[in-house]
């Protein structure tokens, strides 16, 4: 097994370039892949997660081209050879691998409902454990033929495109807002409108805002009233000709909370006020918290100071909302997170993976059923983190280190799903 052996850091200065969002960069891939025209996307990050899509995209016969590649940041730049419509228009027989990427599978399983073809969507262990059957439900209200090879509402799927209906649904917003994004995006290939109604609440709203915004980037008509319904005109998709991909606002928060704490201070590049990603508002709970926070267009800039805990429903921000749990580790009392259900259905039982680790590092838990509540420890056990193949365990917890302790994550390799170095640009500006 791989380890990384953090030293104690002293303190954190200087300034990160963001490499591209996962969530954006997998939706511009196949948004382009779906238009008329040819798409320049920049900035986009090349990572596990986008090269499972691309891999796809290039089985399906969509011609991709490498223009560029910047190892600082780990960004292609590629143009995107649209199809002007579905992604399969003959009758063929494929069989899709996808990994653990959820950023793939989701919206190839609405986009491969389009079109023609019978395909197998598959992906690993963990991937067979994440629920699917709210959006199998969805599309098949528009017509779609989906079959589980496994487990009823889990991958393995097998779906025989025929194309899908407009139509009135309803559909179950309340374990991924991935469900909702990938029916949307196919929507405007369908036979005709399609009106959705989401019958419960909602998590990870920011994420639909900005499906949204894609879409209507590269021509499609749609629209929301207050995340309860949703309205897709059929049409076609049209190129915008070059797409920039904003940096990873979910990757930012490991500098950002890592500014937070005296002494320290970060600038990342990427994101600021003219971002889309809802977890830009990690800021927010920064600033909750005692932390200074200013802002550009492209950049924000983080200043430590005495962090006090806090009492937080960050439904909206689940994944910026892990980094916190860390961050609670040097507050004054303790910290409460709430309304995180869903990080059950993640790479791993997030829930259950953050409660195990903060034990080992001397930290007070206390695990609900959506909530977590942190007592943070008089100093840090120094501690080897198990991670669960979950990037997202790896970067949270090399947080630890900033408290006078070295810290081992094992199978730090994981990280490579959404920042394959990770690691080094942050010991890049690591002082010890």
């Amino acid at each position: 097994m791989n380890k990384k052996i953090l030293s104690p850091i002293e303190r954190i200065e200087g300034e990160v370039y963001l490499p591209g969002s996962k969530s954006i960069s997998n939706r511009a891939l196949l948004l382009a892949a779906m238009s008329r025209g040819q798409t320049q996307i920049h900035n986009l990050l090349n990572s596990e997660d986008t090269q499972y899509m691309l891999k796809a995209l290039h089985q399906l016969g969509v011609k991709v081209e490498q223009l560029e590649q910047n190892l600082k940041n780990s960004s292609l730049t590629v143009e995107v050879h649209g199809k002007a419509g579905p992604l399969s228009t003959i009758q063929q027989e494929l069989d899709l691998n996808l990994g653990l990427a959820g950023t793939a599978y989701r919206p190839l399983t609405a986009a491969l409902c389009l079109g023609k073809g019978t395909f197998t969507l598959s992906g690993n262990a963990r991937m067979n454990e994440r629920p699917i059957a709210d959006l199998v439900y969805g599309l098949s209200q528009l017509g779609a033929n989906i079959s589980y090879l496994g487990e009823d509402g889990f991958p393995p799927l097998l779906i025989k495109s025929a194309g899908l209906t407009g139509g009135s649904i309803e559909m179950s917003g309340a374990v991924s807002s991935q469900f909702l994004t990938s029916l949307l995006m196919a929507a405007p290939l369908a036979d005709g409108p399609i009106a959705i109604t989401v019958i419960d609440d909602l998590v990870s709203k920011p994420y639909l805002d900005i499906t949204t915004n894609l879409m209507q980037k590269f021509g499609a008509t749609v629209s929301q009233e207050a995340h309860r319904t949703f309205a897709v005109t059929p049409g076609q998709y049209h190129s915008p000709g070059k797409f920039l991909v904003e940096g990873d606002a979910s990757n930012a928060s490991y500098f950002l909370a890592a500014a937070a704490l005296p002494g320290n201070q970060i600038r990342v590049y990427g994101i600021g006020k003219g971002s889309i990603q809802g977890d830009v508002a990690f800021v927010h709970a920064l600033e909750a918290m005692g932390a200074s926070v200013s802002m550009g267009f492209d950049w924000i800039e983080v200043k430590g100071a005495p962090l006090h805990g806090v009492d937080l429903d960050l439904n909206h921000i689940p994944d910026a909302a892990m980094t916190l749990v860390t961050l609670a580790l040097f507050a004054d009392g303790p910290t409460r997170i709430r309304n995180i259900a869903n990080w059950r259905v993640k790479e791993t039982d997030r829930l259950d993976a953050m409660a195990r680790e903060m034990r080992k590092l001397g930290a007070t838990i206390e695990e609900g059923p959506d909530y977590i509540f942190i007592q943070p420890p008089s100093s840090i056990v120094s501690a080897a983190i198990d991670t669960y193949g979950d990037h997202r365990m790896a970067m949270c917890f090399s947080l630890a280190a900033l408290g006078n302790q070295s810290i081992t994550i094992n199978e730090p390799e994981c990280v490579a799903k959404t920042f394959p170095n990770y690691f080094e640009i942050y010991e890049s500006v690591c002082k010890h």
